[in-house]
């Protein structure tokens, strides 16, 4: 099941910030179609957010086609977002976490490592991929 965490210091709604994270979990196979997401009374309590904002980012993701909301029983995910790549996301998040480590190591914090990747992915995404890619 999907914990939901909150940015104090993000500029993203905090409903979008749960919208974003289920994305995000049916992106990488976290989520499937079929599975229930918390409670709306749950994930406001663990939150301390009040369960509209809750109620708001479910109905998101309902008009996105991606959730369906069942009367008295809740809210379930009914597509999914991964991609034909998803069986090789396995081994480069094995990759990307020792990165993380190293980076770590190497005295980055949180917000170095995410500008660091943050810029290096507008540079790298309008470049076309090398041509060798094991």
């Amino acid at each position: 099941m999907i914990e939901f965490v909150l940015e104090g210091r993000s500029r993203v709604a905090t409903y979008m910030q749960i919208v974003l994270q289920v994305k995000q979990a049916l992106r990488v196979g976290l989520a499937q179609p079929g599975d229930q997401l918390p409670r709306v009374r749950q994930v406001a309590q663990s939150l301390a957010i009040n369960p509209n904002t809750v109620l708001k980012a479910y109905r998101e993701l309902e008009l996105e086609g991606l959730a369906e909301g069942r009367p008295g029983v809740g809210t379930f995910l009914v597509r999914t977002l991964a991609g034909p790549s998803l069986d090789r996301q396995a081994g480069l998040r094995e990759g990307l976490v020792a990165w993380l480590h190293e980076a770590q190591v190497a005295g980055l914090d949180r917000e170095d490592i995410t500008a660091l990747i943050d810029t290096t992915l507008r540079a790298t995404l309008d470049a076309p991929p090398p041509k060798d890619i094991s």
